[in-house]
């Protein structure tokens, strides 16, 4: 496929990112159980905006240009989210964030209302890990005008880990990709507007995930920007055999060979590490 997206700056809504530099992507997860900081925003069951705001005020400081905010755990074996509950969760941690920080915000969901509803609170772009498969999805984001980031997972959040099986994974990942992008373009959604994610971790055994990394390239070869999020996952603990809390040393390595091999948004927990990591790249790389 020939390249697609030259450009080298994002629009998000009012904001205009330089992706000629990886740049990194804070996670802040609005939900009680998701993986990693399930309920760090929350005050026993109730999420609570001081603690979303302090966690996001932070990584901004720590150099996050974007901050990720979802409403929905999608770990391996997380059962659904109602509608209700995810705007719930979602639209008070976007609009004050966006109101009182002005920051770059991408919502994580796959849910129309909740696209169409984050646009309306001042959410900069989309992030689906279903890459607009649910109903309405596509019609909801190409409505908003955002970037939207397009997800690979095979199956869903409750099964994907059970036996995932790929003829040729980086080939097949490289297919859905094609077949998105002109579901994409049939709606008439701009090439710029469109982000890739080989969805580590969604789906995919450790030899999996292993090459859609060595291979990263080909999925750059599709001519649109990357983003990958590798932070703390399971993947490491295989290798390393790290617990969860163990685990900052191999996401900061995949986080380095991911923009090595031309990622160019790098999504994790731990900002104020990653960014060294980049900054350290950059000056070597000149």
């Amino acid at each position: 496929m020939q390249q697609n997206c030259s450009s080298t700056i994002l629009q998000c809504g009012k904001h205009s990112l330089d992706i000629s530099r990886p740049l990194v992507m804070g996670i802040l997860n609005a939900t009680p159980d998701s993986f990693s900081d399930g309920g760090n925003s929350y005050v026993g069951e109730r999420l609570s905006l001081d603690l979303a705001l302090a966690r996001a005020e932070a990584m901004l400081l720590e150099g996050a240009t974007i901050i990720d905010v979802g409403g929905e755990s999608t770990r391996p074996g997380a059962a659904p989210v109602s509608e209700q509950q995810e705007l719930d969760r979602v639209l008070p941690v976007v609009e004050a964030l966006v109101s009182k920080l002005d920051a770059v915000v991408s919502v994580d969901t796959s849910t129309a209302r909740v696209m169409r509803e984050s646009g309306k609170h001042g959410a900069s772009m989309i992030n689906d890990v279903r890459a607009l498969a649910r109903p309405g999805a596509l019609e909801a984001a190409t409505d908003s005008g955002l970037p939207i980031c397009l997800m690979h997972m095979q199956g869903e959040p409750a099964t994907m880990q059970a036996d995932p099986q790929y003829r040729d994974v980086v080939s097949d990942v490289c297919q859905f990709f094609a077949e998105r992008i002109a579901a994409c373009a049939q709606m008439g959604i701009a090439p710029e507007r469109i982000i890739l994610d080989p969805g580590f971790g969604f789906g995919k055994t450790l030899t999996h995930n292993l090459a859609l990394l060595r291979q990263l390239p080909r999925l750059g070869d599709l001519g649109y920007p990357l983003l990958v999020g590798m932070s703390r996952k399971s993947m490491i603990g295989q290798l390393l055999n790290r617990t969860l809390d163990a685990r900052l040393p191999g996401s900061l390595a995949l986080a380095l060979l991911a923009a090595q091999k031309g990622a160019s948004i790098i999504r994790v927990h731990d900002v104020a590490a990653t960014v060294d990591v980049l900054k350290v790249l950059e000056a070597v790389a000149g």
